[in-house]
């Protein structure tokens, strides 16, 4: 399953806002899971949890084929929320294809280098993503922190990774038993108090 710092952090901050607000819609329900979602408006900010992610929210093209996973660890997420003080905007969406991984990797190497550099990494298990909320690196010399590679950077799964820790496009990529593939999507872009999503 894919771990997410970032993801953890909305979940966080997302419950908390919940609970504070005035005013909300409630939770949509249905027999689809993709369409469960909650939307809270208020003066303090606005909130969606939802599990209506696909590759279109992630800012990427669907690779051709591919169909969303419903097995158990095939957790879609789409969690938006929007404060005068900070904000995070959080894609998480699984998929699968008939076809070997290198296609796939070709597939949305291509893809993602409008976004820049892209980083291939190698893990044995999906990798944590990490996201930066700190509004004085606009006045570092650093900037927001580049992405980078954990681990030993081996193993059956591939990661290709690009942006910072603020504005993020991850594509995880491993071989499914038997054949074909299994893939996950990753958009991750934070705000602080000075800057917008």
């Amino acid at each position: 399953m894919f771990r997410s710092t970032g993801f953890r952090l909305a979940v966080a901050a997302a419950f908390a806002f919940s609970t504070a607000t005035l005013s909300f819609a409630a939770p949509q329900q249905s027999d689809n899971d993709q369409d469960k979602h909650l939307d809270i408006h208020s003066s303090a900010g606005d909130l969606h949890v939802g599990g209506d992610a696909d590759a279109q929210k992630a800012g990427l093209p669907l690779y051709p084929g591919a169909r969303l996973r419903h097995d158990k660890d095939s957790d879609n997420a789409n969690v938006g929320l929007l404060t005068d003080a900070f904000g995070i905007k959080f894609v998480i969406a699984k998929y699968e294809s008939d076809d070997a991984p290198e296609k796939i990797i070709d597939y949305y190497r291509k893809r993602l280098e409008k976004f820049g550099k892209v980083l291939e990494c190698h893990t044995k298990d999906h990798g944590d993503v990490h996201a930066d909320f700190d509004d004085d690196d606009k006045d570092s010399d650093h900037g927001p922190k580049e992405l980078k590679c954990g681990g030993n950077n081996s193993g059956p799964i591939t990661e290709l990774k690009v942006g910072t820790e603020r504005n993020q496009h991850v594509v995880s990529i491993e071989p499914q038993e038997g054949r074909g593939s299994k893939f996950t999507l990753v958009y991750v872009h934070t705000r602080g108090k000075q800057s917008d999503i």
